[in-house]
């Protein structure tokens, strides 16, 4: 008979897989499934075992290592030295049993005390800079320790990077010959909350938390969207230095701010334990009121000579630990799961809660994000649930508890019609999408921030019509849709909150005024998803009427060029609701007649024009505007009909790819060249 692997050698090999694969989720996908306090007890298993059996340990072991392997995607950069990972403390007795050891190998005499920096444990991605003569030459993330992903061109659009180091002054310290710094990626707790809304509305998988969304925004080929999200960097340790020595630790992270690089200014110096210990209480008393998500206290020994002594294990120094708060998570039970109606037709599952308080706050919602999380975690109606609350986050689900289910309850369903009191349009989810939209254009969920649209510069431009007036407009019944803005009368607007005569005259005659929009702009007011300025420009050429973009099938307008199968959808989507053409037809009836473009005669006819990075001397609208004046052509990406990329500041992608196709690159002074002869 075959021998039977032992019970311990097979629980240690099953902890091992698991957390090579939650550290794959974690690091490389940025898409944990679990929670960090169930990671850590994974992981304070494995350790116990293996320091209980020492046969059982093997190089390749998830705690001789840090993270996972850096992705294929990116060039890998090898670390001088380790970008090392922290031992976890989760009790204040731990962090004393960390001094203990740390004065058995010190040898330190009775009552000496051992100084240290306190330092929030800052939630995000690890990151290495390296300086050469104050010059940024390279930043990678942590990767597995030993070798990371170079993302320099991706650090550099963040706001707190330098790209040069300077004194701050003749008595700061000489900028080394060469730094290597290493610090923490995060994104704020406000920026988070945006750029998930943003994600949902379209159709996109939601970051799980700050950490996923700032590794995520972090890890792009696209520089640009790493520039467009509000990405922090705080340093708070070094790797090789050449040009500069430092006593302490304190001393290092002072210089640091004297070069420009940004550190924590809730990094504390303490003197003894007890200091830091009443630190880390502070730390806990605040952590809510922060913009960013900490998850503890890093208590490091400051005397750099001691550090040095005390050297490190395989994965981990002896002179650093990280102390973590514990979980802000509570178990309640799921009352209902309901949909609700986001400002632009998303309908994002919530589950109403028992009221639970977690963090200090009373929760009786948490957001669901969307039937692909639900469906993943199997949460019903019934459900007994672990809930978090991050900061200000919005709570969420984390799992279900499913020993505690009861019989079998259903799952949920989205509705087919939008539950919103008065409105009953239709709810489509488009292929390939996560999120369920209602598509009529008249949603008293969306008719505030539609008609706002409808009203903009780049749409109708009707000057006058601001937030605060839409708000009463909508509020008294007197707009449902935007034909009604096209029937009131001036006496009307100027019986309203704040709205003398003249300006409620001015803002009838800018009304007016809009009756005959080209037709781009329309198409562009009208909201269509997917359909922004350039879009809109793009159907408005290829049918010219406002009737024939909404009778046209998919197979016409995917014979546009510009136009995919996802806007061909969101077209249709469009026009075969019949709110959606009853509206239409309504301002139709109120006198407005879209404009077919003129065709285009100017000096940059047949000319098709991309723009990449930002301009000095205009906006992105206003340089389409002048090449659409000229007679050109804006498109949003490059391909072989392309004339001309034009390169601000920053550019993205579309200039490499421009380059590989060896189309002709414009800089700004060129392209203003060029539009001053045409």
């Amino acid at each position: 008979m075959p021998t039977r692997t032992p019970p311990l050698y097979e629980e240690v090999a099953s902890l091992r897989r698991e957390i090579e694969r939650h550290n794959r989720l974690y690091y490389g996908c940025d898409a944990p499934e679990i929670t960090d306090a169930e990671y850590d007890a994974l992981f304070r298993r494995l350790q116990a075992l293996e320091a209980a059996h020492p046969e059982l340990r093997t190089p390749d072991s998830p705690t001789e290592r840090v993270g996972a392997v850096p992705a294929e995607r990116f060039r890998a950069v090898r670390h001088t030295l380790p970008m090392l990972s922290l031992a976890n403390a989760m009790a204040e007795e731990d962090v004393r049993e960390f001094e203990e050891r740390i004065r058995r190998i010190l040898e330190l005499a009775h009552g000496a005390d051992v100084g240290y920096v306190a330092e929030p444990k800052l939630d995000g991605l690890a990151v290495e800079l390296v300086y050469e003569r104050g010059r940024l030459v390279v930043g990678s993330t942590r990767g597995d320790g030993t070798t990371g992903e170079d993302v320099t061109v991706n650090l550099k659009t963040i706001a707190s990077v330098p790209h040069r180091l300077e004194r701050a002054s003749v008595r700061a310290p000489e900028v080394p010959e060469r730094l290597e710094v290493r610090g923490e990626v995060i994104l704020t707790l406000a920026g988070f909350q945006r750029l998930n809304a943003e994600r949902t509305e379209r159709g996109e998988p939601v970051f799980a938390n700050p950490r996923n969304a700032a590794a995520g925004s972090l890890r792009q080929l696209d520089p640009a969207i790493t520039a467009g999200r509000p990405l922090e960097l705080f340093c708070h340790s070094a790797g090789a230095i050449e040009g500069a020595r430092f006593t302490t630790h304190w001393d290092f992270l002072a210089s640091l701010a004297q070069w420009g690089l940004p550190t924590n200014p809730l990094n504390r110096r303490c003197p003894d334990l007890a200091t830091a210990l009443r630190q880390y209480a502070a730390l806990v008393a605040t952590r809510d009121t922060l913009p960013y998500e900490i998850d503890g206290m890093v208590l490091k020994v400051d005397e750099l000579r001691l550090q040095e002594i005390l050297g490190q294990v395989s994965r981990a120094p002896r002179w650093a630990i990280a102390y973590k708060f514990k979980a802000q998570q509570a178990e309640t039970r799921v009352l209902e799961i309901v949909a609700s109606v986001g400002r632009l037709g998303t309908l994002t599952p919530v589950a109403e809660l028992e009221p639970v308080v977690v963090g200090g706050v009373t929760v009786r919602n948490a957001s669901l994000h969307n039937m692909d999380e639900i469906a993943r975690k199997d949460v019903r109606k019934g459900d007994t649930v672990v809930i978090e609350r991050a900061g200000d986050v919005i709570p969420y689900v984390v799992r279900i508890v499913r020993e505690k289910r009861v019989g079998r309850p259903r799952k949920f369903r989205m509705p087919e019609r939008c539950p919103v009191p008065g409105c009953g349009g239709h709810v489509v989810r488009e292929e390939g999408e996560a999120a369920y939209r209602c598509v009529n254009a008249a949603c008293p969920a969306q008719l505030k921030s539609r008609i706002r649209h409808f009203a903009s510069r780049g749409a109708m431009d009707i000057d006058g019509l601001g937030e605060k007036l839409v708000d009463q407009l909508v509020a008294q019944g007197l707009v449902h849709d935007f034909a009604d803005l096209y029937r009131i009368e001036t006496a009307t607007f100027a019986g309203l909150e704040r709205m003398a005569e003249k300006s409620a005259t001015n803002l009838s005659t800018a009304i007016t005024a809009s009756k005959r929009p080209d037709l781009d702009r329309f198409l562009y007011a009208l909201g269509i998803r997917h359909v922004g300025e350039h879009l809109a420009r793009v159907l408005a050429e290829r049918f010219r009427d406002i009737r024939a973009v909404l009778a046209a099938d998919e197979a016409a307008l995917l014979e546009t060029q510009g136009i995919g199968p996802e806007v061909a959808r969101s077209v249709r989507a469009f026009a075969d609701d019949p709110k959606n053409r009853a509206l239409v037809a309504r301002l139709l009836e109120a006198g407005l007649e879209p404009q077919a473009p003129v065709p285009a005669t100017g000096a940059l006819a047949g000319r098709t024009f991309v723009l990449t990075g930002g301009l000095a001397s205009l906006t992105r609208g206003e340089a389409e505007s002048r090449i659409l004046r000229a007679g050109g052509r804006v498109s949003g990406s490059v391909g072989k009909n392309t004339s001309y990329v034009v390169a601000g500041a920053d550019p993205g992608a579309k200039l490499a790819r421009a380059r590989k196709l060896d189309i002709p690159v414009l800089d700004e002074a060129a392209f203003l060249e060029l539009l001053g002869t045409a």
